[in-house]
């Protein structure tokens, strides 16, 4: 039987075992549409505006460790998605998205909603597809799929034309295995490269691991915990490597970097060696490149051969599959206990304790944050925006399994809590998701509360409501002489008054005493719950070393108001 281009788009996600898209109909990908409705077994979730699509992808993803799916149409749609997709890219999340197009007659002729969205979308893919005759549907979606979840994955966008959707020419064929003669991505490492790196780790006195998200991509963590453990090397962990090592585990020093804690700053500062698996040495991570770990030799495995080297120089460069390279690597290293080294540590732990909660009358953010990781238990998903909540959440909540803080790292994208946390909980249902947001993160995409309102998803909102732009009026305070500008929101809506009106649970939080029984009300409420916890609106965020400075100029507390930096 012949069927047409969306009906092949249908059967092949319904072959790649999609249960999930996430996405918003315009004309050229109606046809795609109408072709859905007669595929029950694949589920649609229409969102209010296509960035929550692409982001809803992105967090279904990181959750599940599948493939997450969306689809728009052109022109608007097409490019409404594409700060969800740059943040899956940035954060090497595996996605798939669909796009209708213009007619082909139509194609380069400026027609309505027309966009050259394989250009566009050219420099944040992974690869991309313009798809112009039928019989390369599947096989396009074949390799779409394959490529976003294997090696260093990430998104992969499909471009279809309206008249390639409605075209019946073709029988529908599901390709054996994808036609991709030239993508090769790493397995095992090279044994000299891993013979090298064990014997760096087998001389060394001070070593630390640095544990990026491949680690949780590559579902590494039991290898990463066995190599710590067998050396007693202390991890930490980067943002997006939060939850590769329990937040308890004895060996877990926590985060590094700009707003990590100073002794895991100060131990990179002393370290002889660094073990860096599955990240990037992102600046947010180094600081000034030429003081970053001055006196460390550095291992750095990653299945992404281009990022060896690309910013700090590996004395011995690892290519390869992480779990595959650590199931390598392990044997090879000799047991070890590190006494003065850890000693040595305790003692910056000491000196310098970061993560103290001040006593205080006033509702501190991080105080808020501390609780609910506590009351809610380790073991929820956090899905957090962008700015000082998202370090408050890194800093003080509690992680007990891989995949249970998502948030948005390298592209930095506000407004990714909300349809990320639809995301996470649609695809891991018997998980208790809160969306942590800043009040302005929240407003960017709050109009699809609508959609978990819509269908029924069970998330928990808590807005750290500082009634301003916190990270950036934080930065205005300290390197702009306090001129606030274009921060600070006296706008706010009554977001309890917002959930009312969309039918679901609302509460304000206002002192301290108020925020654990808020917690425990939130998560006995079936259905969704927006908590407006009114913090503090001037704390800023510490340790803080600022942008394109080194651990030297690291600042640990907030001084007092009106004291010098």
């Amino acid at each position: 039987m012949k069927l047409s281009g969306a009906e092949i788009v249908c059967e092949s996600l319904l072959k790649e075992e999609v249960d999930i898209v996430f996405g918003l109909p315009g004309g050229a990908v109606l046809p795609l549409y109408g072709a859905m409705a007669k595929y029950p077994d694949l589920r649609h979730v229409l969102v209010r505006h296509e960035q929550a699509a692409a982001m809803a992808a992105d967090g279904y993803a990181r959750a599940t460790g599948r493939v997450g799916v969306c689809s728009a149409t052109s022109g608007p749609g097409a490019t409404n998605l594409i700060t969800g997709i740059a943040t899956a890219q940035m954060d090497s999340v595996p996605m798939v998205a669909i796009t209708g197009q213009v007619p082909r007659a139509a194609i380069g002729r400026d027609a309505f909603q027309e966009t050259d969205v394989t250009g566009i979308t050219l420099p944040i893919t992974k690869h991309n597809f313009l798809v112009m005759e039928v019989e390369d549907v599947a096989p396009a979606i074949k390799e779409a799929f394959h490529i976003a979840r294997t090696g260093r994955p990430g998104p992969v966008l499909v471009d279809i034309p309206k008249d390639v959707l409605q075209d019946l020419r073709t029988e529908f064929v599901w390709p054996e295995k994808p036609n991709l003669p030239g993508y090769h991505p790493p397995g095992e490492a090279p044994t000299n490269q891993v013979a090298r790196a064990a014997q760096l780790i087998n001389q060394a006195k001070r070593p630390v691991i640095m544990a990026g998200h491949g680690v949780l991509i590559s579902q590494a963590y039991n290898e990463l915990i066995e190599l710590a453990e067998k050396s007693q090397i202390p991890v930490i962990t980067t943002l997006l490597g939060i939850g590769s090592i329990p937040t308890d585990h004895v060996l877990n020093m926590g985060m590094p970097g700009m707003h990590g804690m100073a002794y895991n700053n100060l131990a990179i500062d002393q370290a002889d060696l660094l073990i860096g698996l599955g990240m990037r040495f992102d600046d947010r991570v180094t600081g000034r490149l030429r003081d970053f770990a001055p006196n460390a030799q550095v291992i750095h495995v990653d299945v992404d051969a281009s990022e060896l080297d690309k910013n700090v120089k590996a004395t011995v460069p690892v290519v390869g599959d992480l779990k595959k390279v650590l199931n390598q690597l392990t044997p090879l290293v000799q047991p070890n206990v590190h006494l003065d080294w850890h000693r040595r540590l305790d003692e910056l732990k000491a000196e310098h304790p970061s993560l103290h909660i001040r006593e205080s009358e006033e509702l501190l953010p991080q105080y808020v944050l501390n609780r609910l990781s506590e009351v809610a238990g380790g073991d929820c998903i956090v899905v957090t925006g962008v700015g000082q909540h998202q370090m408050w959440a890194a800093q003080h909540c509690k992680f007990t399994e891989p995949n249970t803080l998502i948030t948005s790292g390298g592209l930095g994208s506000m407004g990714y809590e909300v349809p990320a946390a639809l995301g996470a909980r649609m695809g891991r249902p018997d998980k208790t998701v809160w969306s942590v947001a800043g009040d302005g993160g929240f407003q960017m995409t709050m109009c699809d509360l609508a959609t978990a309102v819509e269908n029924n998803v069970d998330i928990k909102f808590a807005i750290l409501n500082n009634q301003s732009l916190g990270m950036v009026k934080q930065m205005q305070d300290v390197f702009y002489d306090r001129e606030y500008y274009a921060v600070e929101y006296s706008g706010n809506p009554d977001f309890v008054k917002l959930a009312a009106a969309y039918g679901i649970d609302g509460m304000r939080v206002t002192r301290k005493e108020e925020v654990d029984d808020a917690v425990r009300h939130a998560m006995e409420v079936s259905g969704p719950v927006i908590i407006d916890f009114v913090v503090k609106e001037d704390e800023q965020v510490y340790p803080w070393i600022p942008a394109g400075e080194s651990v030297h100029e690291m600042i640990e507390e907030q001084p007092a108001r009106g004291g010098p930096y």
